[in-house]
């Protein structure tokens, strides 16, 4: 019954955190890419104040698969950074910890558009 309730928070946390977004996108005059960079500060944020260890215990990949969790990494590496390095690790960290997720993005983004025909919206 343990693995249900993993799952079940993971669904709804991550449902509940695209649907903010898209209400972001709806209801205000917000553009996505500003959406995007609100949720990725959220993220950080609520690392910062060392929120985000219990919530993502809480919500497994429902909390760690969003740009949430982006945020909170990019804030993991800082601090670690930081803590090792001083002043630089504010610059360095943060492009060490999401290093990996952005060149996989950047990668299957690429292999994607090979596949498909990519148009600009009118």
């Amino acid at each position: 019954m343990d693995i249900f309730f993993t799952y079940f928070n993971a669904f709804w946390v991550g449902g509940a955190i695209c649907m903010l977004a898209q209400l972001l996108m709806e209801k205000t005059k917000m553009m996505p890419a500003r959406v995007m960079v609100l949720i990725v500060c959220l993220g950080a944020v609520i690392s910062a104040l060392n929120l985000y260890e219990p919530f993502q215990e809480f919500a497994g990949a429902g909390a760690t698969v969003p740009l949430l969790g982006f945020g909170n990494n990019l804030m993991k590496g800082v601090k670690e950074a930081v803590d090792s390095q001083g002043f630089i690790g504010l610059f360095t960290g943060g492009f060490k910890a999401a290093a990996a997720g952005t060149s996989a993005a950047l990668i299957f983004g690429y292999l994607a558009s090979l596949i498909f025909d990519p148009k600009m919206k009118k």
